[in-house]
This record gives C-alpha cells, structure tokens and sequence, in this order.
C-alpha cells in the first residue's frame, strides 16, 4: 500500500516536471528574445491562478502560479493580453513603440524554442532507443464475429499493405496507422489492401461505431479487427510455471505439443484445455529451436485464466533519426488539423486533448516498464504540437503576433489599439471556452476509464492527442 502511493507521488511529480519543462522551455524564449530586442518584460509566470511564489528582479516579476499547467511572459508592447495575463503595470501608451521585426522576432522564439527542445529529445531518444511492441504489426490476428471486415472477407494472417490507398506501417499508433486510416475514412466504405498467400487482393468493408455516453468523446469508426499477437516472451516471473519449464525473455513460441500456433490466443486455447497437464512447447530462439515441457497447474475455477508467470510481447528498441522523429510529429498534427477541419470526418474538437489530457497520457507513460524512453518520445510530438499550433494566425497565440505585426509593417502604423484590445480579448475568452470544452472530455476520460466504450474490438493505442497550445 505505503509503495503503491510512493509511486503514485513520484509518477505525480515526474509528470509535472516533464510537463512544465515543456512550457517553460516556450515561453523562456519568449523571454530572452524580449531581452534581446529591448521590450518590457513585466512578468515571467509558470503556472496559472494566484501566485505561491513571486519576487521582482531586475524589474521583471518572477512567480509561480497555483494551477500547475501552463505560464506565460507578460510583454506589453507585443499585445493586450489582460485576458489571460492580468493588468499590466505599465500604461501601453506610455511605453516607446516597437518595430514590427522586433514582434515577429519575440512572437516566433517561443515556437522556435519548442522545435528546438523536440529536437534535443530526438536526439537521446535516438541514442538510446524508442521500445516498440510485436503487437502492433499490420497483420490480422482477431476478427469480429460478423463484423464488418469478417463480413467483407477478411482471414486470419492477412497482411493489411493500404486503407482508402493510404499506406500504413503498423496498426494502432500514430496516423500512418491502420486504425487511424479507419477512423479518418469519410465514405460509406473503406477499402483496404491485403497480401494474402503471397497475393495482393482488395476488400472494401463497411464500419461501426461503439455505443458510448452523452458525456464522452464521440464514438470513431472501427470495423471489427486486430492485430495478430505473435507468443513472445517479455518477462518471466521467477519461481512460476514459465520460469521451470525454462522460458526466457525474447523467447518465441511457435508450436504446442507439435502443434504450429501464431497467435497469442491460439497458445491461451491449448493451456485452458490442458490444466493439470504438461504441454510440449516448441521455442525459436535467436533462431535456434528448442522444445521444452511446461506442467500447467490445476485450477479450482475453471473460467479463470492460468497464470503461466509471462508477461507477453516482445518489445525491441529503434533509432529513428532526430528529423525523422520530428517530421512525423508535425505530419502527424497536420493530418489531425485536417481531419477536424473536413466536413465529412468523425474527427472533432472533443476529440482533442488539452493539459489535463495531456498529463494524464505522460502519467500511463510512465507507469510502463519504460517510462522515460517512451515519455521523450511523447515529448518530441508534443513539442512539436506545441510550436506548430501556435504559429496559427489567432490572436492570442504567437502566430496572431506575427499575423498582426506583418499587417502593421504593410500599413506602416499601428492597428487601432481598440480594435486590437476586443479582437484579443474576444480570441482569449474563444481560447479559454476551448480549453474549457477539452478539459471537461479529458477529466470524463480520468472518471470513466473504469467503464469503456461496449466496443468488440481488443485493446489497442489511439491516435495521439493534439495538445492544445
């Protein structure tokens, strides 16, 4: 119990830290590009709310806010932002004016500082590797009982190459995912492209959509299939049936009592039939097969699962290069902007994620075996998130500054300084609502991860959120 809630406060604080890393690493080149330029800074906050901390130096106030997520630097000349960052001290109209270079400068640090910490995290990621699980292959190993892509004629060990003539690379993670391509389909049917016995055939099939409740995400389109689990080792518990009949990490079984099984359910069929007796397993590994004998024990309750000590699936590690990384990042938002954006997809703004969302998919991270490879990975799309969304031309974020100062060299003045005070004001209060909205679906997501969607399909990672800016 006492190691249970250590963990809970160390996963807790790992989170925050990496999380505010993010932040302040955006908005400190905010800051130094200011400096650098000669505007006032006036504040320089992490966190949101009532400040728990604050001192002034050197005529900037430094504090740290109540509400753990988010911050900002406080730099009057480049906009009225009271909206967000409360009165400033200092009347704008007393303040020297600032050449539009000077804003675009300042306004495109903090996005260019993002890139750049995506970037670093490419680069340990890329030394010391990103873990990758067999499970996520783009062969079929489930098919619904009369569900769409078993209607359509789908087999076991087909081997899925395109969707809607999109190539994918693998099956859950990601948007070149096939589970991606599914739920981003716009038509009444998905075609898909399949190499099967050595031949390349097409199906088209229908789709479906899990019931959920009025107050969770929007339900996305599935049709009814999984990828094939091969029977790798991962782990074995000492002391357990796997660890005396000698089974070892890495280690693939191909066969049961000569019997040739693929599929992590096959091998789940011959345990469950053999309780209280011993199964001739036949191993791969590192290419050399062995046959070993594995005494599954008895048990008393029938419906329930042998636990055999093996924690299944194989994990390798890759090195993707740093670009790669980072322009699979930023393809991966462009298509999740366009999905939202196009009028026939299922994609919505429900179905993005802000803060909350966000640190609660940094806190499952870290609950895994390999918590920090895979949270570095999560920080490069999210850095890359970061910066991207907020060079979009809205008012309030860096591409609004950038937008508006662009105009202003054009007009060779100022925009009227009223105007420009609603526009803000109305696109932080837009800002604030939106936040608001994705944040009331991120805490559904925390209440109801006890109850999922009534969906047949197993398991399996979605697309990564868009972090809001």
């Amino acid at each position: 119990m006492i190691l249970g809630i250590l963990k809970f406060v160390l996963i807790c604080i790992e989170v925050v830290l990496l999380f505010n890393l993010l932040i302040l690493v955006h908005e400190l080149g905010h800051f130094l590009a200011a400096r650098w330029r000669g505007l006032v800074v006036e504040k320089f906050a992490i966190w949101f709310g009532k400040p728990i901390w604050s001192r002034k130096i050197g005529g900037v106030e430094y504090r740290l806010g109540s509400i753990p997520a988010g911050g900002f630097v406080a730099i009057p000349q480049l906009a009225p932002m009271e909206a967000l960052e409360g009165a400033t001290e200092n009347a704008r109209a007393s303040l020297p004016p600032v050449k539009p270079l000077d804003k675009i400068i300042v306004a495109a640090a903090g996005p260019l500082f993002s890139f750049g910490l995506a970037l670093a995290m490419a680069c340990v990621v890329w030394a010391v590797g990103k873990p990758e699980g067999e499970f996520d292959s783009t062969r079929v190993g489930y098919l619904r009982e009369g569900g769409p892509a078993a209607q359509a004629g789908f087999h076991i060990g087909d081997e899925i190459l395109e969707v809607d003539g999109h190539p994918v690379k693998r099956f859950f993670t990601g948007t070149d995912s096939i589970k991606w391509r599914v739920i981003r389909s716009e038509g009444e049917t998905i075609s898909f492209a399949v190499r099967r016995d050595g031949q390349v055939i097409h199906l088209a099939t229908g789709w479906t959509k899990p019931e959920t409740s009025s107050w969770r995400r929007p339900a996305l389109r599935e049709v009814g299939i999984g990828p094939l689990r091969p029977p790798g080792v991962g782990f074995v518990v000492a002391g357990s049936p796997a660890a005396h009949a000698g089974l070892q990490s890495g280690d693939l079984v191909t066969a049961v009592n000569g019997q040739p099984i693929f599929d992590l359910g096959e091998l789940g069929d011959h345990v469950n039939q053999s309780r209280g007796k011993p199964l001739l397993l036949t191993i791969d590994r590192r290419g050399a097969l062995l046959q070993t004998e594995m005494s599954i024990p008895p048990t008393a309750d029938v419906s329930q699962p042998v636990n055999l000590g093996v924690e299944w699936g194989r994990v390798r590690f890759v090195h993707p290069s740093p670009w790669s990384q980072v322009s699979d990042a930023a393809t991966s938002i462009f298509r999740m902007m366009g999905a939202l954006f196009s009028a026939k997809s299922d994609v919505k703004a429900a179905h993005f994620s802000g803060p909350v969302g966000i640190m609660r998919l940094y806190y499952q991270v870290f609950e895994t075996d390999y918590g920090w490879r895979l949270a570095l990975s999560l920080s490069v799309l999210i850095n890359v998130n970061l910066a991207l969304l907020n060079l979009l031309p809205f008012p309030v974020l860096d591409g609004g500054h950038i937008t508006l100062a662009l105009i202003e060299a054009v007009r060779r003045k100022p925009v009227n300084v009223r105007l420009l005070e609603v526009l803000q004001t109305a696109c932080a209060l837009l800002l604030i609502g939106f936040m608001l909205y994705v944040t009331f679906f991120d805490v559904g997501d925390i209440v109801s991860q006890q109850d999922p969607p009534k969906s047949e399909e197993p398991a399996g990672a979605s697309p990564a959120p868009a972090a809001t800016p």
